[in-house]
C-alpha cells in the first residue's frame, strides 16, 4: 500500500488576522516535492475559510480564546482564526488512517496553533509520526522541539533532507516520476487566487529581517518557468495572483520585465498583488508601465522610516528620494492612492513617535496609502542582538512576546494613547479618496 501523508497548515492564534492572498506555500512546495514519490497526499488547511473582500483578499472567522499568561496584560481580544475545532476533527476522521503527518509553521508567535493541531492529530493516530517544518521550526527549533509535541523538527528549506526525515521513522519513499507540477494547488477545493514565488532569499541584509537565515543565498527562477506556471494557473480559471518574493524587482531587466511582457500577451485579464514590500529604487518608467499594463492591482512599497541615518543602518535598501521617484513614475502610468500603499514601521529599537509622525506626513504629501507596520524582533537579526544586549529579549523568551502587537505595546516605550491617536489619523486619511491629503 502507498504511504499516506497528511499535510496540515495550523490555525492562526493572534489579536488580528486578515487573509491578504495567503496560502501556505511552504507546505504546497512539500506536496510538490512528495508528488514525485509513490505516496498519497492529503491536506488540511485550518485557515481555508474566509469571507472574500476583493480580488481574493478576505477575512477569517475568529473564535475568541483565553490569552496565554505572558500576554495577559495586552488589552485586546486574542483568538483562533480559521475553521472550527470540530471541523478540524471531522477532516481528520475523513483522512484516517494516515501513516505520517507533516505540519507547517509560519509566524513564530502563532505556535499555539501548531501545538493544538499536533495534539489533536496525535489523538487520532498515536503511531503516526508527526514532523514539523516551516519558519517557526527553523528560527525557533529549540522551542519547537521542547514544546510543540512533534516527533521531528525539520529546519531549513525543502530539499532531499525530507527523505532523511522519513527514513528516520523507517519509511523508504520511492521515486515515482519526473516532471513535477509547480505545486499542488489541486489539494484545495476552491481556486480563488494563487501564490507565485519567482525567487527565494534576498540580496539585501536589513537589520530587522531574517530572510538570509531562512535562505543562504538569493536565487531567481528562470523567467520562462514562471510564465508557464502563471499560464497554467490562468488556464484553470485563476485570475488573482500574489507575488510572495522578498525581492521581486531585483535584476528587473532580465527577470520581472521579461515575465510581465509575456503575461501581457498570454494572460490579458490577470490581476497581480504584492503584499510584500517592493523595492522602490528599481521602479523605472518602463517597469511602471509594464506593471500597469499587466494588471497589477495591489502595490506595497517598503520605506519603513524617513530617518536618513536609520535607513542607512537598517540596510540602505531605499531612501525617501527613491520612494518619491517611484511613486511619481507609478502615478504617471495611472496608478493612484487606491493602488499604492507604503509600509511605515514603528517600534524599532530607539525609534521615537516623532519619527513615525514625520513619516506619516511625508507619505500624506505623496498621496499614497499608509500601511503602519509594527516591528517584530526576529532571532539572529542585527536588531535581535541589539535588544539582547539591552536585556529586552533573550534566546529563552516566549515567542508570543515577539508578536508585533505585543512587542510594540510592552517594549516600545510609546505613549499608548498618543500612538492610538496616530493610528486613527492614518485610518481616516486612508479612507479619503485620492487627491485629498489633509
Amino acid at each position: 500500500m502507498k504511504l499516506k501523508v497528511l499535510l496540515i497548515n495550523p490555525w492562526i492564534y493572534d489579536f488580528a488576522a486578515i487573509n491578504l492572498w495567503s496560502r501556505p506555500l511552504g507546505i504546497l512546495k512539500v506536496a510538490e516535492y512528495l508528488s514525485g514519490f509513490d505516496v498519497e497526499l492529503a491536506l488540511i488547511d485550518c485557515t481555508d475559510i474566509f469571507n472574500q473582500i476583493k480580488y481574493g483578499a478576505s477575512k477569517y472567522p475568529k473564535e475568541t480564546t483565553e490569552k496565554p499568561p505572558c500576554i495577559k496584560s495586552v488589552p485586546r481580544k486574542f483568538g483562533r482564526y480559521g475553521i472550527s475545532i470540530d471541523d478540524f476533527r471531522d477532516a481528520l476522521r475523513k483522512n484516517c488512517p494516515f501513516d505520517a503527518v507533516l505540519v507547517t509553521s509560519i509566524m513564530s508567535y502563532w505556535y499555539p496553533g501548531v501545538r493544538k493541531v499536533i495534539e489533536i492529530a496525535r489523538s487520532f493516530s498515536k503511531d503516526a509520526p508527526i514532523m514539523l517544518g516551516g519558519i517557526y521550526a527553523t528560527l525557533w527549533s529549540r522551542h519547537a522541539s521542547e514544546t510543540s509535541g512533534a516527533d521531528f523538527i525539520y529546519t531549513g528549506h525543502i530539499s532531499d533532507n525530507i527523505k532523511f526525515a522519513f527514513n528516520t521513522f523507517g519509511f523508504r519513499i520511492k521515486k515515482k516520476r519526473e516532471g513535477l507540477p509547480y505545486y499542488r494547488l489541486g489539494l484545495y477545493r476552491q481556486h480563488q487566487f494563487a501564490p507565485v514565488l519567482t525567487s527565494t532569499g534576498c540580496p539585501f541584509r536589513c537589520a530587522y529581517c531574517s530572510s538570509r537565515f531562512l535562505y543562504d543565498r538569493f536565487i531567481q527562477r528562470d523567467s520562462p518557468g514562471v510564465v508557464r506556471e502563471i499560464q497554467d494557473l490562468y488556464s484553470i480559471g485563476i485570475r488573482d495572483f500574489a507575488f510572495y518574493d522578498d525581492a521581486l524587482l531585483v535584476n528587473a531587466e532580465s527577470h520581472i520585465k521579461v515575465i510581465l511582457k509575456e503575461i501581457i500577451k498570454h494572460a490579458p485579464d490577470a490581476r497581480f498583488h504584492c503584499p510584500n514590500g517592493l523595492h522602490a529604487r528599481f521602479i523605472d518608467d518602463e517597469l511602471a508601465g509594464l506593471m500597469k499594463n499587466s494588471g497589477f492591482r495591489t502595490l506595497r512599497l517598503g520605506l519603513e522610516t524617513v530617518d536618513v541615518e536609520r535607513q542607512r543602518l537598517t540596510g540602505g535598501k531605499v531612501t525617501s528620494e527613491d520612494l518619491l521617484n517611484a511613486v511619481k513614475k507609478l502615478k504617471n502610468k495611472g496608478f493612484t492612492k487606491n493602488d499604492i500603499g507604503v509600509y511605515l514601521m514603528y517600534g524599532l529599537p530607539g525609534q521615537g513617535l516623532d519619527e513615525i509622525k514625520e513619516g506619516v506626513q511625508f507619505l500624506k504629501s505623496l498621496d499614497v496609502r499608509i500601511n503602519l507596520t509594527e516591528f517584530s524582533p526576529m532571532p539572529k537579526t542585527e536588531y535581535w542582538e541589539k535588544l539582547k544586549n539591552k536585556g529586552i529579549v533573550n534566546d529563552e523568551i516566549d515567542p508570543l512576546l515577539t508578536n508585533n502587537s505585543v512587542f510594540a505595546y510592552l517594549f516600545s516605550g510609546y505613549d499608548i494613547d498618543e500612538l492610538a491617536r496616530l493610528k486613527l489619523e492614518v485610518k481616516e486619511y486612508n479612507l479619503k479618496p485620492p487627491g485629498i491629503r489633509a
